[in-house]
Order: C-alpha cells, then sequence, then structure tokens
C-alpha cells in the first residue's frame, strides 16, 4: 500500500515537473534567441548556448522605437489602471454588499450582464467618446474606458459580503462616518482580494493590444506591445533578435510585480470565491 501511495506520488511530481518545463520553456527560448542574430536563430541545429548578440539587438530595437519611452507609457497606463480599477471596483462592490437602494439587484444583474458583451462591441462607441473628449493619442484614452471593470465588482462585492455587519454598526456607533467606515476598518481587511485584482488588473492592461493599436497613433505614445508587434510586419525582414530582447524587456515588469505582491493573491481569489 506504501509502495503504491509512493508510485503515484512520484507521478504526481513528475507530471507537475513537466507542465512546469512547459510553460518555462518558451521565456527561456526567448532569453537566448535575445543574444543571437537571425541567421543563428534560423540554424536548423538550433543550441541552448548564449550568444554574444544581445547588445547590438539592443541597439536595433532602440532604433526602430524609443524604447524607455515607450516602456514608461506602459508603466503609466498599467499603474494607472490598476489604481482606478481598485478604486472604483473596491467602491462599487462596498455599496452593492452593504447599502440596501432600490432597484440594488436589478443594477447588480445588469452589471454582471454586462460581461457577456463582446469587447469588440463596444470600440467604436468608446473611440468616438475619446474623440469628443479630445483624448486620442493619450495615455487616458487607453486608462479610462477600462475604469469600470465588471469583474472587479463582482469580485469585491463578494468579499465585502462577508464583512461582519456588527463591526460597522459599532463604528456607527462611535460616530464614524461612511468613508472613514470604509477606508479605515474595512479596507485593511481586503488586502488579499486587493492584491488579487491588482495582479489580474495590472497583467491585463500590461498585454493589452487592441485598444492602445486604435487610440494611439505615434511611436512616442506606444505601448511594449504594439512596438512588438509593429517589428514584425508581413513584407518586411523581422529581426527576431531585437523582437525577443523587447519581449523580455516586456517580461520583467509583470514578473516582479506578481513576485512582490503574490503572498496574498492565492488567498485573496480563494476567499472570494466561497464567500457568498
Amino acid at each position: 500500500m506504501k509502495k503504491s501511495k509512493n508510485s503515484k506520488n512520484l507521478w504526481v511530481y513528475f507530471l507537475l515537473i513537466l507542465f512546469c518545463l512547459i510553460a518555462v520553456f518558451p521565456f527561456i527560448w526567448a532569453g537566448i534567441a535575445a543574444t543571437h542574430t537571425n541567421t543563428q536563430i534560423y540554424q536548423i541545429e538550433w543550441s541552448f548556448r548564449i550568444g554574444g548578440q544581445m547588445r547590438q539587438n539592443a541597439v536595433d530595437l532602440s532604433a526602430a522605437f524609443p524604447v524607455a519611452r515607450n516602456m514608461c507609457n506602459s508603466l503609466i497606463i498599467a499603474f494607472g489602471y490598476t489604481a482606478g480599477i481598485l478604486m472604483i471596483d473596491s467602491m462599487a462592490g462596498y455599496a452593492f454588499a452593504k447599502y440596501e437602494f432600490k432597484g440594488k439587484k436589478i443594477i447588480f444583474a445588469l452589471t454582471l450582464g454586462s460581461m457577456f458583451i463582446p469587447g469588440q462591441v463596444t470600440l467604436i462607441p468608446l473611440f468616438i467618446e475619446m474623440t469628443s473628449f479630445r483624448m486620442i493619442n493619450t495615455n487616458w484614452a487607453v486608462i479610462l474606458p477600462g475604469f469600470a471593470a465588471v469583474f472587479g465588482v463582482f469580485l469585491m462585492r463578494q468579499q465585502f459580503a462577508g464583512f461582519p455587519n456588527e463591526l460597522l454598526d459599532a463604528a456607527r456607533i462611535d460616530g464614524a462616518g461612511d468613508f472613514r467606515i470604509f477606508l479605515q476598518i474595512v479596507m485593511p481587511s481586503m488586502k488579499p482580494a486587493l492584491t488579487s485584482l491588482g495582479i489580474l488588473s495590472f497583467v491585463n492592461q500590461w498585454g493589452n493590444f487592441m485598444w492602445p493599436l486604435i487610440v494611439l497613433n505615434s511611436k512616442d505614445k506606444y505601448t511594449m506591445p504594439l512596438i512588438l508587434s509593429l517589428m514584425v510586419q508581413p513584407g518586411y525582414v523581422t529581426n527576431y533578435g531585437a523582437v525577443m530582447f523587447g519581449a523580455i524587456l516586456a517580461l520583467v515588469p509583470v514578473l516582479a510585480f506578481f513576485l512582490v505582491f503574490q503572498k496574498n493573491f492565492i488567498d485573496g481569489m480563494l476567499s472570494g470565491a466561497v464567500k457568498g
């Protein structure tokens, strides 16, 4: 019996290691390819040996696009979007969880129902709206349309629903106002949920391609996904070494953001799934 159990554990470990290797391999390959020329990348007998072309690939990437500016654009947009999501979605989720008002259930159902509307349907109305506000080719045009994320509202509502009402009543008896209760009593206990929502929002906006492609029209305003995509054009010779270098460069902020806040990520997702 014990031998059978150990054998089963070995298979589990083997599969986990295999899946990890499959998941990590593309990043390893991109990192190594960033150190080679196009000719070396296209070779049939390609090896995992690190080349000496990384500096030249970085120069080629910088010659095609203002990479430092594009990286700053991506960081500003991703952090601004994440901050807005955390603020607006947490307030909306708190209102749906702890306040009683006319039409609450209908409004919440309509809010959830909007998740089933394809994003492509809203592209033209949003573009017309951003044009009317004279925000085309600005960071605000990328950030503002996604502030009210329905998934974030639902996640935070589930979290706030499990917060004891007795603590809220005690705070009101002591003279605390609604905003003070929300900021000083409720929000500190929502750190896992805020971390989960923050990571998901940051990663989602960092990899956003379609909407920035529509509203941004100058190289100095582009984000990292845009410049990497525009470097691969039909009919032109693509410098894949430079593209891979840009891909690794774009991976660093996302990976760092996750590693810093990963401690509460799983806790936030699991607790949001079981609270009703």
